[in-house]
């Protein structure tokens, strides 16, 4: 019996902070590709740029939802039995 083993070997690029500043653009580029660099000051590594894990979409405070409708009751003040309720009291 034959067992096969697959390792992921990953590299790091490593740029000078004067690089980073020279090239911001081509490196993120690269890290947004799924690369991850090391920013290095005197040859000590001080940042690592890698790409974020989970890219969400953010949605705008107020948009619209399609087809989602309130209806203009909600808008109405609760009955007194509603908000007693919503205050956590038992009628």
């Amino acid at each position: 019996m034959t067992t096969h083993v697959t390792y992921t070997v990953t590299t790091m690029a490593r740029v000078s902070v004067r690089e980073l500043k020279a090239h911001l653009s081509a490196i993120l580029a690269r890290v947004e590709r799924g690369e991850t660099v090391v920013v290095s000051k005197r040859n000590e590594p001080i940042a690592e740029l890698r790409p974020v894990a989970v890219r969400r979409d953010v949605s705008v405070l107020g948009s619209p939802l399609a087809g989602f409708h309130l209806p203009e009751s909600f808008f109405e003040p609760l009955s007194e039995a509603e908000l007693a309720a919503f205050e956590g009291e038992r009628p």
